[in-house]
Formats: structure tokens, sequence, C-alpha cells
């Protein structure tokens, strides 16, 4: 069986690849944003307003909010997470637990929050400065007109974990990190000043979802892949974004890497650009393939966040998303394949018009000399794969041994090496 294609509708594809006809499947321009005609990023771009706003912030009231609430602030400034214009009341995040719907209708998987555990500080206030955490003397990264200030109840708050996560498990990095910011929510519009520290960090690899946009226009794209990684690349990832290239006839790839935090042991953001652009450099034809990151911290939402994703690479101008195994997961919390099943069994078909790219587990095939889908192949055996565990292949390059070249590129695991051996 080939790669399989689904249209967030669920609409499934021919065995050959060929999507089943829908409106607009074969796209002249580039995708359309979510829920608007034209991207509207919430990030003050004119140097004299902006200016003005930071004067003004200086003398309003303020809160350092929370690395979760400063990662929001980042991507509704960088337009990934148009059309919302700031952050969420308790109703809207309640509805989108439930039914992955805004009060109004608007089609979204996660709640965006700005949760605080201490409001005395901007009780009765109608704007205030929202302050980085994650910046060296916590400057101002938004200014927020207050709406309103929610307040969750013990109940409303485990259930709307237990939605967005699947589990309620301390032990869950996503459900530890949420359930430690607070009860009240603080909701209304807001203005970005920048964006933390990701641009500074990362000079070459941040980009705004517009910035995307624009190289892919400057390149020539219409048509373009977004592969999701929070990890370094090995030789199963690369294939399998040849294979969807492939597949979907689009004219390149987005490698899209997450740059916030993550949970204690995984490869730092610097490290893992460093991998991926060698590959990306010694092992794709050029003019194919642009590396760049965004500003979230992960959540490790699974299914909840796999649609996350779809939501603002379609946002970033991109016609396909690759969902493979274990999609934005951790640990056993999630089934191999829910963050695929979540588009045909929670997605309507108004919903998204970016394509899922459905991917099995990909590896490297002994009997044919080359990396497969493992149901494309049901001749074989697990021995018939060249697999190894992410403990061991840690262990391997802490030790200054090179994975086998069927599973990890050379020049990766020589940056991973050192990176491993220098901790």
């Amino acid at each position: 069986m080939r790669p399989r294609f689904f249209h967030a509708s669920g609409r499934m594809a021919q065995p050959g690849g060929e999507l089943l006809p829908f409106d607009n499947a074969r796209r002249d321009d580039m995708i359309k944003p979510h829920g608007s005609d034209t991207l509207n990023p919430l990030y003050v771009a004119d140097d004299a307003a902006r200016e003005q706003l930071m004067q003004e912030a200086h003398e309003l009231p303020s809160i350092t909010v929370s690395s979760a609430a400063a990662a929001n602030a980042v991507m509704l400034g960088a337009g990934y997470f148009n059309p919302l214009t700031g952050f969420m009341n308790k109703a809207d995040a309640l509805s989108v637990g439930e039914n992955l719907r805004t009060t109004d209708g608007l089609f979204w998987p996660v709640p965006v929050l700005n949760v605080v555990d201490d409001i005395e500080p901007i009780k009765g206030v109608a704007r205030i400065a929202l302050r980085d955490p994650n910046v060296d003397g916590n400057p101002v990264i938004a200014v927020q007109d207050v709406e309103g200030i929610d307040e969750f109840s013990e109940d409303e708050l485990n259930t709307l974990v237990e939605q967005i996560f699947s589990t309620s498990d301390a032990e869950h990095p996503g459900v530890a990190t949420f359930k430690s910011l607070g009860r009240h929510v603080v909701y209304g519009p807001i203005q970005v000043l920048n964006f933390s520290y990701f641009e500074k960090d990362f000079p070459d690899t941040f980009r705004t979802a517009g910035s995307i946009r624009d190289e892919f226009a400057e390149r020539g794209w219409e048509k373009v892949v977004a592969f999701q990684t929070r990890n370094p690349m090995h030789r199963a990832h690369e294939e399998l974004c040849k294979m969807a290239m492939d597949a979907t006839g689009a004219d390149g790839i987005l490698v899209h890497m997450l740059l916030g935090k993550l949970k204690p042991g995984d490869i730092p953001a610097n490290v893992r650009d460093a991998a991926i652009r060698k590959m990306v450099d010694v092992y794709f034809p050029p003019n194919t393939v642009m590396i760049t990151g965004y500003g979230f911290d992960m959540l490790y939402a699974g299914p909840r966040e796999a649609v996350l994703h779809a939501v603002f690479r379609q946002n970033a101008g991109c016609s396909y998303l690759i969902v493979g195994r274990d999609h934005a997961g951790v640990g056993d919390f999630y089934g191999p394949f829910d963050a695929q099943t979540i588009f045909e069994e929670r997605v309507p078909d108004d919903a998204l018009d970016i394509e899922i790219f459905a991917a099995d587990h990909t590896a490297f095939s002994k009997k044919l000399g080359k990396v497969v889908m493992m149901r494309d192949v049901p001749d074989h055996t697990k021995e018939d794969f060249v697999l190894l565990s992410g403990t061991k292949v840690r262990e391997m390059l802490g030790n200054g041994v090179a994975p086998p070249e069927e599973f990890s590129r050379p020049e990766v695991a020589e940056i991973l090496m050192e990176y491993y051996q220098s901790k």
C-alpha cells in the first residue's frame, strides 16, 4: 500500500497517491491562511508605532507571564495563530477543549491562554504590559487589553487538561506544566513588540509565518510539504521528506523545527539546527528544502498538537503536513497513530485546507537496501530492518560510536557525538 493522503475532512487518496477530487484540490496559488483571506500577524511592524507602544508599556501595570504565555504571544505576533487577535477567555477555552471550536465557531484545537497565578497587580485595570520570563531583565514582550479575568474551577481545569492531553497524569510533561500555571485567565487582544529570544538566539532559523510565505513566493513554490521536528533528522526522516515531496508533487519541503522549551533530555535547538543543516546541504538537491524554526514551547499534546501543527503550517503557506508515528507524543501516553486518526475523527470537512501526509513507521530495509515505510513491505520481519531505540542511539553517541549509516548520516552523527560527549 502506498503512503496515504487524506484531506482534513477524511477524504482518502487513491493508491497511486492521487488525491480524490474535492474543491480547490489543485491550487494555482499559495494556500490561504486559516480563518481569513490574508495573514494578520499581531506584531507591531511599524517602527514608530512600536516605539510609542513601548513607551506606553513602561507606564502600564505589568506582570511577568509564564513561558507558555510568552510563547503564545510570539506565535500570535508571528502570524502562526491567525486569525486569533489575542488570548482566549474561559468560555472559548472550554469550547475548544470540548468541540475544537471557539464559541463563535472558529476551528481551533488547543486553547491559547494567558494563565496567571496572582492577579492582584492587575485587578481592575484595562491595559497591561506583559513581561518576558525568558529574557534577562524581563522586558515587555506585548501589551494586552484586559477584557476580563476568568477563573477555572478545579473540575473545569481537570476536564480541560484531559481533553487537551488525553490524560491527567502529572508525569506527562505537558500536564505538569499546564497545571502549574494557575487558574486565572487574563483575556483580550494583544499587540506584540518582539519575538522574545528567538530572533537573537536563532537569527538564521527563526521565521514568522509571513516571512516563510514571502520566501516561498521568491522561490516560486506554490505547493510545500511541512516537516515538524523537535529532534535531529536521521535517515528515516530524510527519506520520509523525499517520499512526501515526490508523492504530493510539491515544489519544496519546509523543515520547521521547534525552538522553544522542551522536556529535560531533549537535544537543544542549536545542535538540532546544525545537524539538520548539514544533512540538507549534503543529501538534498539545491532549492528543495527550507530550514526554519518557530518560537513555541512543546506541549507534548499528541493528537491535539498535531492538529495545531496543521493550523499554523497552513498559516505559513504549506499545502501538506507530514504526520508520522507518535507525532508530538511523549512516553506511552498516545497510540502510535492517534495523531493521524484525529484528523479523520475530529476535524470537520470545513475546518482546514491543508492536507495530511499520513506516514507509517519508516526504517532502512536490509532486504531492499533502502528506507521504506513498514506497511509497504508486508513480507518483512522486524529483523529485516535497521532499528535502534532512542536510548541505544544516545548511548552510542555518548561513547563516541556512530550509529550505522543506514540509520544516521555520518555527518549528522559527528555533530551529535560532539554534543553528547561535551555534556
